[in-house]
Parts: structure tokens; sequence; C-alpha cells
């Protein structure tokens, strides 16, 4: 199984007159939307924007730009929080 299998697609949302690049401030999940409460982290190299995020239901989540393929894509995700029944999607 390659990477490619393992991440899964998410449909992100930025801040108005910004790149959705640049800003985040949601994601879904199949049928849950996941407001972004704090960045704790980003990295952009010219294939990738990835962002570390701690989401309004408590988890950490990094959604990750491939610029490529123009698709974001959820690599990880650390339950803990309310949102902890996401990890099955």
């Amino acid at each position: 199984m390659g990477e490619r299998d393992t991440l899964l697609r998410v449909a992100v949302e930025a801040y108005a007159g910004q790149r959705v690049d640049e800003s985040l401030r949601a994601f879904v999940l199949g049928t849950c939307r996941i407001t972004v409460a704090e960045e704790l982290d980003r990295w952009l190299d010219p294939e990738r924007r990835c962002f570390r995020v701690r989401g309004d239901d408590g988890d950490i989540y990094i959604p990750r730009y491939d610029v490529t393929s123009d698709a974001w894509e959820r690599t990880l995700f650390r339950g803990g929080g309310r949102g902890a029944r996401l990890s099955s999607i």
C-alpha cells in the first residue's frame, strides 16, 4: 500500500481574500466540519503545504495541500478530544 492509499481527501476553507494554502479556517472530513481553533505549525516546500492545527473538537490534524494534484489530504489525526469518532473516516 503506497502513501496515496493511506491519505484521506478533505475539503478546506480559507479566510476570504487569501489563497487556501496560506490561511486555513476549517476543513470537512466526510460529513463533519472542523473549525481550526489554532494553527500550531506549518511547513512549505515547492510540492506541498502542510499545517498542524488543533480543531475546535480538541484534536490535532495535519491537512496537506499537494501542489501537483491541486488537492488537500489529511495525513495525520491524533484523537483524544471530542472528535475521536473521526479516526475511522
